[in-house]
């Protein structure tokens, strides 16, 4: 298949990239500088422009852009940016997809379980409505920018993902040094419930829907979701290091702001759509995946 991503030189877009070069696949790099190679297509979200004639004879569409949550304090400004990077991508790569001759059928678009918020113990498939608060309602914009393929009979999934859990980057891109020092712990109370899938799974699950014939949310989260003290208690297994230092809430507002409300935000989310499609975990257990992360890295 001819498959276009955008979002490709990040943590998820080069893993993906990878695999699908591995696969056989021809892979198209969406970029946002000049292009340099036959792999590559230059064109720039923020302004809408994508040529969608680019687009002709791919079989499927990627979009795995945005700013990342974690790597700023959240400033209004930085607020702002990790709306416009998901939706302005997301409106263009649709726009360009839905106007293409012979272009993709299928538009897989990212999302997050940011959508359903803060929800307790809750069990939330993918029928679950959406929760309050700002992720909640980038996640909204950024599911209803697919509407112009979707108008154009392009299969479209988004793919509410959760934090990834894989060698160097995701979330273990800063826990692991913190735990490593001998620094690591719960959040908070530890009692939220953090919903996970590895980075191998994440990867697996959009090869997966690349050709199964699915539509519409689809939880990219692994099935067993836990509270953040037994995922924080998983890392120091891993890692052969304790885990039993607490981040209290006010100090995780004052080094993370606003974002610490996201991290300590209880999401019990499983993806049912994919389970009930056949698709079978690599690492379906945290245990399974840090140790996985662990060797890796």
């Amino acid at each position: 298949m001819r498959i276009i991503i955008a979002g490709s030189s990040g943590f998820i877009g080069s893993a993906l990239g990878a695999r699908l070069r591995a696969d056989g696949h021809e892979v198209v790099r969406l970029v946002r500088r000049t292009a340099e190679g036959s792999d590559e297509v230059s064109w720039s979200p923020a302004a809408g422009e994508l040529d969608p004639a680019v687009l002709t004879g791919a079989d499927v569409a990627v979009n795995v852009a945005g700013a990342g949550l974690g790597d700023k304090r959240w400033t209004e400004s930085y607020k702002r940016q990790i709306l416009s990077s998901r939706v302005d991508s997301t409106v263009t790569l649709s726009h360009a997809v839905a106007a293409a001759s012979r272009g993709p059928g299928v538009l897989l678009n990212m999302s997050a379980v940011g959508y359903y918020g803060d929800r307790g113990d809750e069990v939330l498939d993918e029928n679950a409505p959406p929760g309050d608060g700002f992720l909640s309602d980038v996640c909204r914009a950024w599911e209803a920018a697919t509407r112009a393929a979707e108008e154009a009979s392009v299969r479209v999934c988004n793919l509410r993902a959760a934090p990834v859990v894989g060698p160097g980057g995701g979330i273990m891109k800063r826990l692991v040094p913190l735990y490593k020092a001998g620094l690591g712990g719960p959040l908070g109370n530890g009692r939220h419930y953090q919903s996970w899938i590895s980075l191998a799974d994440l990867v697996g699950g959009i090869r997966f829907l690349m050709t199964a014939q699915l539509s519409g949310p689809v939880n990219l989260t692994a099935p067993t979701p836990v509270p953040y003290a037994v995922f924080s208690d998983a890392i120091g297994r891993a890692l052969h290091r304790p885990a039993i230092l607490p981040a209290p809430r006010f100090g995780l507002r004052l080094v993370l702001g606003e974002f610490a409300d996201s991290t300590l935000s209880s999401a019990r989310v499983v993806p049912q759509v994919l389970l009930d499609a056949g698709y079978e975990f690599q690492h379906p257990t945290v245990d399974a995946a840090m140790r996985w992360a662990v060797a890796r890295r």
